[in-house]
């Protein structure tokens, strides 16, 4: 059996990104950057206020000085003149500095001598506390210059990116195209969530819990009809995947009877590179090709499932979007609670997490870890992760864990 960073690296090693394609600004949420963007002006434009108050010259604004107001400088209109010896502009935050001035004289530390503070001209401010030159004034290109790259290439862009990007003056985005995944579940005994449920049968959630996982990784989902269990249904509906990037499969992968999934999908191409990996859950795991479609074969009980689709198929998919951040990373967290020895797989334990009053974060795994116990992996906020052989851990041990909150799945 191989191990599970040994799989990884043979599912990752031949995985190219899908094309560029433009997308507008605003629709470029969650997509991954397919170049590097370079902004198209300096941020600030100009030297600019980070204060509400007067621009002066710092040799004039000592305490107990008066100056001359002879202006304003609104945020988008900018003061046409310069600032003369005694005098002062008024500013706001995000003014544009006036000529002459060296220095932002907060509003706090003013009063208004013979007129209002806010006059546009005319009044006289008087000074409370000495300024220093280069005070509260935020440089041109201080955030960046143009022609700087703001956001490199294989980046995810989230939020903070998309109104970096706006701040570059960018409009329209090269980002990859989505990949397309398709998913196959297969079993004689699923059936569609809502639908009358047969005897022996049981609700298909392989099906839309990893259409969730593959938009939370990146990708489009496109769920192909149910194959029962039989190689020329499976072959057929397999060839759903002319126009899909990656195609995930969920049971059928183990060595039963009627664990049909490889001996179907070897009618149409398929050729497999490994089965079976030292893991739990999630022993019976595929990978193969057809064509130049990489395929993932996942275990049928859907904790399995799900723990094999964010150990795998999501850096795959992720791979496939472009990112350079593939694999997602443990965290050090302390244990909530004894743990055995494992044996020679390793082990990943469904589990919460909290802080504990040094904040140090806790992870305590569930009982009982069954792999068709779906509630206790939706209250799960964590993965414990154990390697092989690892020895007996006492309450209080350091263990690392993969944070499923973190990911939204």
């Amino acid at each position: 059996m191989l191990s599970v960073s040994e799989a990884q690296e043979r599912i990752l090693a031949d995985l190219s990104p899908t094309g560029p394609e433009l997308v507008a600004l605003a629709d470029s949420w969650g997509r991954v950057t397919a170049g590097e963007i370079a902004a198209r002006l300096d941020n600030p434009p100009a030297d600019i206020s980070a204060m509400d108050g007067y621009a002066v010259r710092a040799e004039d604004a000592r305490a107990g000085a008066v100056l001359n107001l002879v202006g304003e400088s609104p945020a988008g209109h900018p003061f046409a003149g310069a600032v003369p010896e005694g005098g002062c502009v008024r500013l706001y935050t995000g003014s544009v500095m006036p000529a002459g001035a060296d220095s932002v004289l907060i509003q706090e530390n003013t009063i208004a001598q013979g007129g209002a503070q806010d006059d546009a001209g005319g009044g006289r401010i008087g000074v409370t506390a000495d300024v220093r030159a280069g005070q509260h004034i935020r440089r041109q290109g201080q955030d960046f210059a143009r022609g700087q790259v703001v956001v490199g290439q294989g980046r995810a862009i989230l939020a903070r990116e998309v109104g970096l990007i706006a701040a570059a003056n960018h409009a329209w985005v090269p980002v990859h195209r989505r990949p397309v995944v398709a998913i196959l579940s297969t079993g004689d005994e699923i059936a569609l969530p809502g639908n009358p449920i047969p005897p022996g049968g049981i609700a298909n959630s392989n099906a839309p819990m990893l259409a969730a996982l593959v938009r939370a990784s990146g990708g489009v989902p496109v769920i192909l009809p149910d194959a029962r269990d039989d190689e020329a249904e499976i072959a057929r509906l397999g060839q759903g995947i002319a126009r899909a990037d990656m195609l995930l499969t969920a049971g059928g992968a183990s060595v039963g009877r009627y664990d049909l999934v490889q001996r179907g999908l070897e009618r149409i191409g398929l050729a497999v590179d490994f089965w079976k990996i030292a893991m739990r859950p999630g022993k019976p795991l595929m990978f193969g090709r057809i064509g130049t479609v990489p395929v993932l074969g996942l275990p049928g009980n859907p904790v399995a499932a799900l723990v094999c689709g964010i150990v795998f198929a999501l850096p795959a998919i992720r791979a496939l979007s472009g990112r350079s951040d593939r694999l997602v990373m443990p965290e050090q967290a302390v244990l909530g609670g004894d743990l055995p020895e494992n044996d020679q797989r390793a082990d990943h334990l469904r589990a919460t997490l909290r802080r504990d009053a040094g904040g140090a974060l806790v992870a305590t795994a569930f009982s009982r870890q069954d792999s068709a116990m779906l509630r206790t992996l939706a209250d799960s906020q964590a993965l414990i992760l154990r390697p092989p052989h690892a020895p007996a851990a006492r309450t209080g041990a350091p263990c690392q864990v993969l944070r499923l909150d973190s990911l939204s799945i």
